[in-house]
């Protein structure tokens, strides 16, 4: 066992940083702007020294845009010491290597850095993937070997993983986040197991929506225009991956699917393998699932056409749920509502249309099963006041005048539509469920509490809501549901309910108070 920690470190403390890539300068900078002295070494001789340069220049941009006063620069600059000798690091109390993700590479630093550094020191990694536990294997005080797991860009992104492996000492973990705090991070804690929380729980964003453009539901544009405009992410998966490089991402996939043991919830995209074997790689290569040049035009989201029919009146029958905060924004934008009692499940009706929240049923399935005529089905939205565009589908028998009038219903409210074949769980809906299952899992077998989940995708991956707090949302009884269709019309056990969510459905309970 490591001596025992304070749960913080003094402002005068001794902060080193191994590794002057993007990564290490970043970390470096977010540590002397917290006050502490920093030392950044790389191998690679005159490395640092250019590192710093390199955040001098960065630093100019946001003095000249009035971000950080001439004074403050200074002062962040003057902190950081450059070296080319890791003896130089004796004094340090915190080293936090960010070198190749390399597990030999990184055991052998450690290794060195275990007879340079004082058996109090606690060496922190920055690896995205690599297990803390077998890192810290053979080391003279395992304990106090620690993940740090911070985001690019470092200086920007506030989210920190903390990562514990099976002999990291408590006081250790417990000391790095409250570091972390107090650099102004929102630091969560997290076992080792693969992919800790973000790169574990993010499997769904991307293999979602994979998923639905090979089975030709819709288009990229379309779908990556539903998860912005419906769900409020920043980004849908296609650019993003664009701008992450299909390399990396894919192969973040593959770790994770392999660390499984073949679990078929991360398994990856043959979409995905075809642009990395193409060298399509995104942004970086010009090319990915979008074309990148300065003559060249992304293409538009599929909307189905408004008709100069005056829109129909909405009515809305029984509890319709969600749908309500959609309901109330009709009525404001002039369409007549009304409200009618009904015994079973909440739906609307649109002129001849019966509208239906997806539950993750096939719109032919559902349109059978429960004798609805005209059935169109729509999507999840983060906030349906807010949202500039649905996903809909319609079962094989709905008319197209019946999803004309919906279309032009929701259009007098502003909000465009894009119609999806009819796939179960629409995008935006069975994204958001598969997220929650996974995360739901990550508390079950306690890689973080519920808290730390939805953090973790806020901070890290900038996540409108957290996919826990939106599955209390939807309803966790709901989500089962939903997941349980999507199960039982693929036949896979990639859709599988997380006992988790399936416990709390059944005892009505929640993520989060």
């Amino acid at each position: 066992m490591m001596p025992e920690q304070t749960h913080t470190l003094s402002i005068d403390t001794l902060v080193a940083v191994i590794g002057a890539g993007a990564m290490g300068a970043g970390i470096a900078q977010v540590a002397a702007q917290a006050g502490h002295p920093v030392k950044l070494y790389d191998n690679r001789e005159g490395a640092a020294a250019q590192a710093i340069d390199t955040m001098a220049a960065q630093l100019n941009k946001l003095v000249a845009r009035g971000k950080l006063t001439a004074e403050q620069r200074d002062a962040v600059l003057s902190r950081i010491t450059p070296v080319d000798d890791i003896e130089a690091l004796v004094d340090a109390k915190l080293v936090i290597e960010a070198i190749i993700e390399n597990l030999d590479v990184k055991r052998s630093v450690l290794a060195t850095l275990e007879d340079v550094c004082s058996d109090d020191c606690i060496l922190a990694s920055n690896t995205s993937s690599l297990s803390i536990t077998s890192l810290a294997a053979g080391r003279r005080y395992p304990g106090r070997i620690v993940g740090m797991h911070f985001f690019n860009p470092a200086p920007i992104m506030k989210l920190v993983e903390v990562v514990s492996g099976l002999a990291t000492d408590s006081n250790a973990a417990s000391t790095v986040y409250d570091t972390a705090l107090n650099w102004g991070k929102k630091p969560v804690h997290t076992r080792s197991t693969p992919g800790f929380i973000v790169n574990r729980v993010a499997r769904p964003f991307y293999a979602e929506s994979l998923r639905l453009l090979q089975e030709q539901a819709s288009d990229c544009a379309t779908l990556d225009a539903l998860m912005r405009d419906a769900g409020g992410f920043r980004m849908g998966a296609f650019e993003l991956t664009d701008l992450i490089g299909h390399d990396v991402n894919y192969a973040v996939t593959c770790s994770v699917f392999t660390a499984y043991y073949g679990d078929f919830r991360f398994q990856p995209s043959l979409i995905q393998k075809e642009l990395v074997d193409a060298g399509y790689l995104g942004r970086k290569a010009s090319r990915g699932f979008y074309h990148y040049g300065e003559a060249t035009e992304q293409p538009l989201a599929l909307t189905v056409t408004v008709s100069s029919d005056t829109p129909s009146g909405c009515v809305a029958l029984g509890d319709v749920g969600l749908l309500s905060v959609l309901v109330q924004r009709l009525a404001q934008a002039g369409i007549s509502v009304d409200q009618e009692s009904a015994s079973d499940a909440g739906v609307l009706r649109i002129g001849t249309a019966t509208v239906a929240l997806t539950d993750g049923r096939l719109a032919c399935q559902r349109a059978l099963e429960e004798g609805l005529t005209n059935l169109v089905l729509i999507d999840l939205a983060l906030d349906y006041n807010q949202a500039s565009r649905l996903a809909i589908s319609r079962a094989h028998n709905t008319s197209t005048d019946a999803v004309q009038q919906v279309v032009d219903c929701l259009a007098q409210a502003g909000i465009q539509v894009s119609e999806l074949t009819d796939v179960p769980g629409l995008a935006v809906m069975r994204t958001v469920c598969m997220l929650a299952n996974e995360g739901a899992d990550a508390v079950l077998q306690g890689v973080g509490d519920a808290i730390g989940v939805d953090t973790a995708m806020c901070f890290g991956v900038n996540y409108p809501r957290g996919p826990l707090r939106w599955a209390d949302q939807i309803g966790l009884a709901k989500v089962d549901q939903l997941l349980t269709c999507l199960q039982a019309v693929y036949g896979e056990d990639r859709y599988r309910p997380s006992l988790l969510i399936r416990r709390l459905a059944l005892q009505g309970g929640r993520f989060h108070d």
